[in-house]
């Protein structure tokens, strides 16, 4: 990826971060959304919004489904706060590299736990 369309993800990243924090209103957005990485296509015709959400399954499968029901409010927003030529079509896809890092981590601790009880006995 070029230095220029790296700089493009970043912006367009913190923008819809801030633009779904503080304008949408849907009731499916209850739980913690993290967009974790954004994938422009060269042409910026087109963009995969890599989202995290915390909650449950249904939750996580309402949220991502709310975001790309909202993508064309999204680029309206973003139309109107970003100085690009384009403005990409956003799909919304599930991203558990939180979670899978979250139960890792627990499972680590849950290892390291034992070992220190088996030495003390």
């Amino acid at each position: 990826m070029s230095r220029r369309m790296e700089r493009v993800s970043v912006l367009i990243r913190q923008k819809l971060s801030e633009i779904i924090s503080r304008d949408m209103k849907d009731p499916r957005l209850i739980p913690v959304i993290t967009i974790t990485r954004v994938d422009i296509s060269s042409d910026l015709g087109r963009a995969k919004v890599f989202t995290s959400v915390m909650g449950s399954l249904e939750e996580r499968v309402s949220a991502i489904d709310a975001l790309n029901s909202a993508s064309g409010f999204l680029r309206r927003e973003l139309r109107g706060q970003l100085s690009l030529r384009n403005i990409p079509n956003f799909a919304f896809i599930a991203d558990d590299s939180i979670l899978k890092a979250e139960r890792l981590t627990q499972i680590i601790d849950e290892v390291m736990a034992q070992d220190v009880s088996k030495e003390n006995d």
